[in-house]
């Protein structure tokens, strides 16, 4: 067998490596600077590549911009299901998920590239979509699982997930924006938590 079809070709390697640092370059300079502040000088240069190169692989800065955000949503949602396994009944498993989201927008670098730029940097239709791309389904299951466990009577949990989803955007705005973001972040907490407390079964329900 040749070589070739065993592993990947070096080729293959390096424009994986320099796509990746591309969107490490453009995450550490979005999230410090800003997207606007940022030009694709300054992307390609703090990659150490050209850029030649970047256009090669992105056809815009706002490309760059996506695969940041993508990347960012997508390492949320693995911190947020990783919360979601540490005990508690379905609804704390998923308030403890929505909580990960809350702490990490007290970070400037992810206020700055996941509130901020977002959605006038991808439009306010590829926000959505890249955003419910990640958490919609995750929300989804979980809002199922907790209908079949018994523990709350939803009968759509596909809209409930997208409307718990918006809401989180703009709990994740007041907590970016307030003077004392750890207490709002709480207050917001116990906000989503009543909101899912709602759909819990009453006794009446049974009969």
């Amino acid at each position: 067998m040749d070589m070739a079809d065993e592993h990947p070709s070096l080729r293959s390697e390096q424009v994986a490596q320099t796509r990746a640092a591309l969107v490490s370059a453009g995450r550490r300079l979005f999230g410090a600077s800003g997207f606007g502040a940022t030009s694709v000088e300054d992307i390609a240069r703090e990659a150490r590549v050209t850029t030649g190169a970047l256009y090669h692989h992105f056809p815009t800065k706002a490309a760059v911009f996506e695969a940041v955000f993508e990347q960012l949503h997508a390492e949320l949602l693995t911190a947020s299901m990783a919360a979601g396994v540490d005990g508690g009944d379905i609804v704390d498993l998923l308030i403890a998920g929505f909580g990960v989201f809350l702490d990490k927008v007290q970070e400037p670098e992810v206020q700055r590239i996941l509130l901020t730029d977002a959605p006038a940097v991808l439009g306010l239709q590829r926000f959505i979509e890249l955003d419910e791309r990640y958490a919609f389904p995750a929300t989804v299951a979980a809002l199922t699982a907790a209908n079949e466990a018994g523990a709350l009577r939803i009968d759509d949990p596909p809209t409930l997930a997208r409307l718990l989803l918006g809401a989180l955007t703009r709990a994740g705005l007041l907590v970016a924006g307030s003077a004392e973001p750890a207490a709002t972040r709480d207050a917001v907490a116990v906000m989503l938590r009543a909101v899912l407390i709602g759909f819990a079964p009453r006794p009446s329900d049974a009969r």
